[in-house]
């Protein structure tokens, strides 16, 4: 047969795709966080080595080399997390792992500071580096920010600062 009618994946194993980009900036964590990213490698390091041991050789061919990815960057943000102890943290400032309440015209809100591998907008977990973070960052309860946002700049009030950690009121 021609090797014009033969499948690059004919040649042995298929080859290992482009690592999913790292972050330039310090990868700090809370506790929680670095809990999460430990969990997502052992799941991923579990099916890894599930899809070593499969004789389906399709479903390896399919999810391996993106599983393979995923592996190397869950081992590099392991590795490089910098985990901060939210004891330590300054009690009358906003700080990362601060869960803030915060108070403006569009009422009461309550915000976490995070790392950027633990955010989600939807549980208002916030990176340190996202605009809201960096408006916040050394304020003190009473303190009024400008949060300069893409629907137009918000004036803020700082009304509490929690450093617990776990949940958001």
């Amino acid at each position: 047969m021609s090797r014009a009618f033969t499948r690059e994946s004919d040649d042995g194993d298929a080859k290992a795709l482009p690592d999913i980009p790292l972050s330039e900036h310090p990868n700090y964590v809370t506790p929680r966080g670095l809990a999460q990213l430990r969990a997502r490698l052992q799941a991923a390091t579990a099916r890894h080595d599930a899809l070593k041991a499969s004789n389906d050789t399709l479903v390896q061919q399919n999810e391996l080399a993106p599983l393979e990815r995923e592996l190397r960057w869950l081992n590099a943000r392991v590795n490089s997390a910098i985990e901060v102890d939210l004891l330590s943290q300054p009690q009358n400032r906003v700080a990362f792992g601060a869960i803030v309440t915060l108070d403006s015209v569009e009422g009461e809100q309550h915000y976490c500071i995070v790392g950027e591998d633990e955010a989600d907008a939807e549980q208002h977990r916030v990176s340190y580096l996202s605009p809201l973070a960096q408006a916040l960052l050394g304020a003190q309860i009473g303190d009024e920010v400008n949060w300069k946002r893409p629907a137009g700049d918000l004036l803020i009030e700082v009304v509490a600062i929690d450093y617990d950690g776990e949940t958001l009121p």
